[in-house]
Order: C-alpha cells, then sequence, then structure tokens
C-alpha cells in the first residue's frame, strides 16, 4: 500500500515538465532558474537554480490522496489537503539574510498555525552563496541561521519543536524553501548519538546555531535531514571524499538504526536499503562519477536518486545525503 493511500504523504522524482494530475499537494522544480514560488496548473511550484543544464532538470512531487486545495498569502504558496500541508516561500538576495529569514520564517509559522497545520515535520533551504561573506563579514550561511533561529526563539518552540532540514547551497540568487507540516502531533525529532545536536553547536559555527533535528519520523517513514562527515560536531576528512562518504553513510545508518530510534521512543527502525528520495550533494563537479559508484554500492537497485553539484555549509565538506527510510515493502 503506498503511503498515499493511507493518510499519508509519498514523494517521487519525475520529469521537470510532466503535468499532474490530483492529489499534488507541491512540487519542486530542481533546474537551471530560481525564483518565487507560484500556482501552476493549480499546484504550489517552487523552481530552484541547482543545475547548469536545463535539460537535466526534474521535479520532486508531493501527493497525498485526499482532496487538496491551495493558495497564497505574504508571498508564500501552500497546497494541503485534510491532514498534511505544503509551503514554499522565497527570500531574496539581500547583502543579509538574518531580519529577512526571521521575518519569512515567521510569516510561515504564522500560516501553518492559521491553517492548521501546527506540526512542522520537515524543511528544506536552499542558499546562495552559502560559503561567502556578508558586508559584516560573517558567513552567508551562519548569516541565515542567525534569523533563522530569531524565528524559532520567537515561537518559544523549543529544541523539540526543530524539525528534520537541509541547509545546502544553490547557483539561484536568493533563498528558496518548503516545508511539509501536519494537523497532528505524531511527529518525533531524531537525534544521533554520533553526533551533538546541531542546535547545541558551540559558538565557533556562528552566533546562533543551526536549528533543525536529525530527523523526524511520523507514520511509519523517517525523514533524514541532510547528513555529512561531521562526528560529535567536528568534520572529518576535510578533503577526502571517499571518506566524508563513508562517515557520512555511517552516520546515516546509525541514524535510522532501530536502537538509535529505540533511544527516542520509536519501536521501528531501517537500514541503509530502506532509503529512498535520496538527494546527494556533492561539491565538485569532477567527483560524480566517483559519488555516483558510491551510492549505487551504498542503497539498494530501485531507490531513487539525484545528484546535486552545488556548494554545502561547511567549506570543508564535500558530500551531503538526505533521504526517506520506509519500510520497501510500503512503498
Amino acid at each position: 500500500m503506498r503511503p498515499a493511500e493511507r493518510g499519508g504523504i509519498e514523494a517521487r522524482f519525475v520529469s521537470s515538465g510532466a503535468v499532474e494530475g490530483g492529489g499534488a499537494l507541491g512540487r519542486v522544480v530542481f533546474g537551471a532558474v530560481s525564483g518565487a514560488p507560484r500556482l501552476e496548473d493549480g499546484v504550489p511550484t517552487l523552481p530552484l537554480h541547482m543545475i547548469d543544464d536545463a535539460r537535466d532538470a526534474f521535479a520532486e512531487v508531493w501527493r497525498t490522496a485526499g482532496e487538496t486545495r491551495c493558495g497564497r498569502e505574504n508571498g508564500l504558496v501552500y497546497g494541503h489537503d485534510d491532514s498534511l500541508l505544503f509551503c514554499a516561500g522565497f527570500i531574496p538576495a539581500g547583502a543579509g539574510y538574518t531580519e529577512t529569514a526571521r521575518q519569512t520564517y515567521a510569516d510561515a509559522f504564522a500560516l501553518v498555525r492559521t491553517l492548521g497545520f501546527p506540526t512542522i515535520f520537515r524543511m528544506w533551504n536552499y542558499i546562495p552563496d552559502i560559503n561567502g561573506e556578508t558586508p559584516d563579514g560573517l558567513e552567508v550561511y551562519r548569516d541565515f541561521c542567525r534569523g533563522r533561529a530569531l524565528a524559532f526563539e520567537a515561537e518559544d518552540a523549543g529544541h523539540a519543536g526543530m524539525p528534520a532540514a537541509t541547509g545546502i547551497g544553490t547557483w539561484g540568487e536568493g533563498v528558496g524553501f518548503y516545508l511539509l507540516a501536519c494537523r497532528d502531533d505524531a511527529a518525533q525529532h531524531i537525534e544521533n548519538t554520533r553526533q551533538m545536536p546541531a542546535y547545541r553547536y558551540p559558538e565557533r559555527y556562528g552566533p546562533k546555531p543551526p536549528s533543525f533535528a536529525r530527523a523526524t519520523y511520523r507514520h511509519g517513514a523517517l525523514y533524514v535531514s541532510g547528513t555529512a562527515s561531521i562526528v560529535g560536531h567536528e568534520t572529518l576528512h576535510a578533503g577526502d571524499l571517499l571518506k566524508q562518504w563513508e562517515v557520512a553513510t555511517d552516520n546515516v545508518a546509525h541514524l535510522v538504526s532501530a536502537g538509535n530510534l529505540a533511544a527516542h521512543g520509536v519501536s521501528d527502525g531501517y537500514t541503509l536499503q530502506d532509503l529512498d528520495q535520496i538527494k546527494v550533494y556533492y561539491r565538485r563537479a569532477e567527483a560524480l562519477p566517483q559519488v555516483m559508484q558510491l551510492a549505487r554500492a551504498a542503497f539498494h537497485p530501485r531507490a531513487e536518486v539525484r545528484f546535486l553539484n552545488v556548494d554545502i555549509c561547511r567549506t570543508d565538506l564535500l558530500v551531503e545525503i538526505e533521504g526517506i527510510a520506509r519500510r520497501r515493502g510500503s512503498q
């Protein structure tokens, strides 16, 4: 039984030009253009500049089995059924992102509350020139993290309210982001005992630490945040792609394991073979053949995997992995 058939949500990678039928909550186009989200044929759509050649573009489509409704509010677009919501937004390029990220996140938080979907269980953030500097000399990613943290603090959600998330580079201008939320409170945010929680990182990583959990579990699916070669809070094996891949996949394997989930009160467990809807972000263009070979060896032959050549949140990181772990028979 597919997830959408039992009141859940499913994602698929499709051609960027594919026409969506009913049940589509939202669509993210990984192509050669970034911009504000819009409604296309009644489907909330966010364009992200993540590749150089438009012929390689693809879309990620989120579907449910319920009747969907869509709308716009404060520059945000959204789609929802009775249980689940997709929301996307865009922060125009600027000298810095602290205030604009804080305000746009605050608008998104207000929208999900107003629409009745208070539990955010997954977020994605695509940040331009992520390793560059603002006029104040602060790294762009750290500047963005400060604004995001201020928005979470204003929500008084605490660490328990921080969902799985990805913060990664984009070739475009402006920050594109999207999120998934639900009406119920069934989402369980998960940490990894191999890694320090990101929200507890020391100040050396910026004035405010990143605001996310390592994963979120909901209705039999584990949404895995962008995961890299970090143990504790330190990057391991700077400059060595193979060893970074090994640490990153070890981190994911431990994160999704029954032992780690049991520590969070979740009676489930997965392996790398259960991971699907995988995005592999890699820094060096020439590394693609090696990264593809490593992914083929690590993941299930039927896993959907996409590779995106972009910068990563730390300059010494070469690869990052995200995905959704779910029993393969339930997909």
